[in-house]
């Protein structure tokens, strides 16, 4: 569920963008105007139409084209009792809808991450690797490493990714619950950048137990003439502990 906080409009939608949102209590402390706006924002773009929204003010009526928003005041107990219905129904279509995926993609995709499955991944590392010491191309890896703890900050940090990769690149969960990246095309430096750039949308979209770590720890390493995949690796998880600074 999301909770809109204080910030700008167009940092709300991209706020949005980078999660699995299932659903928006739009509370007390933001005026009309701004209200109206972000509902607007909303309505206007195709991936958020479908959301429930529950909205706690009686100063605007639901002449939106968005239609799960609903309009409820009254108590805390009675807002969320009236919310969580819709919230745990867009819940399960969004399960429903990354498990369609993995089925269209013949069981390559992971249905809870959107990610490629450990055995699909290792094949196409192997491809991969091969392929670029073929042809003289650059590649690198970057491991993702959470909290062992954090549950859910893996998952949606796996999520995050899976929507933000290039075509071109490809990852999947790992059995230690860190998630490895391939970057296809990519030097060191460029990976680096790739990778501090997906690091950032977690931290500035992830949210969990003020006592967990939500951004990621991230090592980068890139293949050179002697690697295989298996070395590529074992170099890339042999020192989990050194990160992108």
């Amino acid at each position: 569920m999301g909770v809109v906080g204080a910030f700008s409009i167009e940092a709300a939608a991209s706020h949005l963008s980078n999660r699995d949102i299932d659903g928006i209590v739009l509370g007390e402390g933001f005026t009309a105007r701004v209200m109206h706006a972000f509902l607007t924002v909303l309505s206007e773009d195709a991936r958020f139409r479908s959301l429930p929204i529950v909205l706690t003010s009686d100063e605007l009526a639901p002449a939106y084209e968005l239609p799960n928003l609903e309009i409820v005041v009254g108590e805390p107990a009675h807002i969320a009792a009236q919310a969580l219905p819709l919230i745990r129904q867009h819940a399960l279509e969004t399960q429903l809808t990354r498990t369609l995926r993995a089925i269209d993609a013949d069981g390559l995709l992971d249905e809870q991450t959107g990610l490629l499955t450990l055995s699909a991944f290792d094949r196409d590392l192997v491809t991969a690797v091969k392929q670029a010491l073929l042809e003289g191309g650059e590649l690198s890896i970057a491991r993702f490493a959470f909290d062992p703890g954090n549950t859910r900050a893996r998952l949606d940090g796996a999520r995050i990714i899976s929507r933000l990769l290039r075509k071109t690149d490809f990852g999947a969960l790992q059995r230690d619950d860190s998630v490895v990246v391939v970057f296809c095309d990519a030097d060191l430096r460029a990976a680096h950048g790739i990778a501090r750039r997906l690091s950032s949308v977690m931290r500035q979209t992830m949210h969990g137990r003020r006592t967990a770590r939500i951004e990621p720890s991230v090592k980068v390493v890139t293949l050179t003439a002697q690697d295989s995949a298996k070395s590529l690796m074992m170099r890339l998880c042999g020192d989990a502990d050194r990160a992108v600074s």
